[in-house]
């Protein structure tokens, strides 16, 4: 989960990889680091700091870099607290060799003893430091990158690496295992990030290493190969994304801009997902066959977090709609349960980053157990992509807020076009019907921008509520997920304790704390369990809670229960959850700046969770 970024080339390096770490705060922020070759010296020298990026920007600029090959990293911490000793990079015991590394050595003590015993000396805490120490012992008489092998098969976990050396000052070694590591071609330049807003102010043009694969880059050019030695030949894929994406635009968070961004994206996804002549849904890289898909039996969807929550609307479409029983696991206990699947079960695996260490490991495990596997991602070329079967791209740009927004919406509006492209090659809805559908969902859009035009009352409501110390959020049906998402934006970013509930299951538990709960989030706009969400409210309100409700317009009956109340266009209610997820995260994102709390990097968490 944390940040790399390495340059080999012509100009000042520290600019450019400054510039880097910057793109890749979300990644990690307890420390950081940059290591530069100091031709002069023929030395590398280091400057680290805990804390963010601008304690290490103050750092060099009182004491500069300058060089032309160098490495950089912003720290997530795992292995030994987040400090400056433990920040990266780390160097061998003589100097001459510096390492940034993303992931975890599981069996690193084992190595640490025995290389103190061959008399190595540790400065840190940290797992990676056994890395830098295993270079050093295989570093003798042989190129750089062949020592970086050696090293490399003795680690358990994952691993994502850059290293450079002083005696071979013209070459940056990078490599992988279980975490992301990409290649930024440039003309007199190259780069290695762990993720392409690193690299998008400088280049296009990006080759995605796979497991296992070993690079040597210069300034001209890159040489793949995997742990062995043997030559991996691979072509640069060009980025369509602008860097101004990843730039905040005038808003104040990041966060804030993402929520903003989901009518535009939603719009362009399901344009480019339905044939303006044939009316047909499409999707360029799903490449499972039709008649596979026409004889699965089951369905079988896996993620994280957010994408787990967008999981769970799925399911209901996918059961109501297409007649699959479908099931959802959390990635990292669909890896370990006793799995009952086949060549007959289709998994879905939903991941914005397409790195979730958990969703990867699943992935692997239904492969060899014959599955079919389709990916929902937003990560053009990234490891779940190359290792699914079939793709779809949900086509949301960089987020770099770490809780998940216009991801989640993308998301949904993918799962919900496969859905209709399975209803109709399975002959289970008419073609009437499925258009009848898409056209409710060609205009969410235009809803959700209504929706955002009531920004100031919802950051008015969110003021009032700032103050409270717990929160619980109801929903029913296709919005039982929705009440685990507005639940889990709300603690990601505030630190408020809140909790999302099916209501049908508060009388079974929750109600005896209404008093606790300072604020409950009901979620009732029109729908067939429209009058049970009433009585909930009734329920609550005789109880004297405080209820925020999110109901439809033109509802009276709720407006009669609580004053508080945020009202969405009505629209089908199975894309209500596209609807009232925007006044969930709003709510959370200005109770979170109410209260000074770091929206876009809140204290913990890391954007991209690469490591188990």
């Amino acid at each position: 989960m944390c940040g790399i970024v390495g340059y080999i080339g012509s100009r000042e390096a520290q600019p450019i990889l400054l510039a880097g770490l910057r793109r890749l705060e979300y990644r990690g922020y307890d420390s950081s680091g940059i290591a530069i070759i100091l031709p002069r010296k023929n030395s590398v020298s280091i400057r680290k700091s805990a804390g963010k990026i601008q304690a290490l920007e103050k750092l060099v600029k009182t004491k500069p870099l300058s060089g032309v090959t160098g490495i950089a990293h912003t720290r997530w911490a795992t292995h030994g607290a987040p400090n400056q000793c433990n920040a990266h990079p780390h160097q061998d015991c003589k100097g001459e060799i510096a390492i940034v590394h993303n992931g975890i050595i599981e069996n690193y003590e084992t190595l640490k003893t025995q290389l103190i015993k061959e008399g190595h000396r540790f400065r840190s805490q940290t797992d990676t430091e056994v890395i830098v120490h295993l270079i050093e012992k295989f570093y003798d008489n042989v190129p750089l990158e062949e020592a970086v092998s050696r090293a490399l098969k003795l680690l358990i976990g994952s691993f994502a690496v850059g290293v450079i050396s002083t005696r071979e000052p013209s070459k940056l070694v990078g490599a992988r295992l279980g975490s992301p590591l990409i290649i930024g071609v440039g003309k007199g330049e190259n780069f290695l990030a762990s993720d392409i807003p690193a690299v998008l102010g400088f280049t296009k043009e990006i080759v995605f290493l796979d497991e296992g694969e070993v690079v040597v880059l210069d300034k001209d050019n890159f040489k793949i190969s995997d742990l062995d030695g043997k030559t991996v030949f691979k072509k640069a894929t060009h980025i369509d994304w602008d860097i101004a994406q990843a730039e905040k635009a005038g808003f104040d968070h990041f966060m804030l801009k993402e929520i903003n961004e989901q009518p535009r994206i939603l719009e362009n996804l399901i344009s480019s997902r339905i044939n303006k002549e044939s009316g047909k849904i499409f999707f360029e890289e799903q490449n499972i066959p039709e008649d596979k898909l026409k004889s699965i039996k089951e369905i079988f969807i896996v993620a994280c977090g957010t994408a787990y929550h967008a999981g769970m609307v799925a399911k209901y479409a996918l059961e109501s709609l297409c007649g699959i029983p479908t099931h959802i696991d959390v990635s990292s206990e669909f890896r370990y349960r006793d799995l009952l699947i086949g060549p007959e079960t289709l998994v879905i695996a939903i991941s914005q980053s397409g790195e979730t260490a958990d969703t990867l490991a699943g992935v692997r495990e239904a492969k060899r157990r014959g599955s079919s596997v389709i990916s929902i991602c937003n990560v053009l070329g990234s490891t779940l992509t190359r290792e699914s079967d079939g793709v779809i791209y949900t086509h949301a740009g960089p987020e770099i807020g770490v809780a998940s927004t216009k991801a989640y919406t993308a998301q949904l509006v993918a799962l919900f076009l496969f859905t209709f492209y399975l209803a109709e090659i399975r002959d289970i809805l008419p073609v009437a019907k499925i258009n009848k559908y898409l056209d409710e969902l060609r205009k969410i859009p235009k809803q959700q921008i209504e929706i955002l035009k009531l920004q100031k009352k919802i950051a008015t409501l969110s003021r009032k509520h700032s103050h409270l110390g717990s929160f619980l959020y109801l929903g029913r049906n296709i919005n039982y997920p929705s009440a685990l998402e507005g639940a889990l934006k709300l603690k990601e970013i505030s630190y408020i304790p809140a909790e999302g509930y099916a209501a049908g299951e508060m009388k079974h538990g929750p109600i005896a704390l209404i008093d606790e709960y300072r604020a409950v989030v009901c979620i009732a706009p029109g729908s067939k369990v429209y009058e049970k969400m009433v009585s909930n409210i009734q329920e609550i309100r005789s109880r004297q809670g405080k209820v925020i409700a999110i109901i439809s317009e033109g509802d009276k009956e709720v407006k009669e229960l609580t004053r508080n109340i945020i009202c969405i266009p009505k629209t089908d209610e199975l894309f209500s959850p596209l609807l009232v997820v925007l006044p969930l995260q709003l709510l959370a994102y200005y109770i979170a700046v109410k209260r000074g709390c770091d929206v876009d990097q809140p204290r913990n968490l890391a954007k991209s969770v690469t490591v188990e």
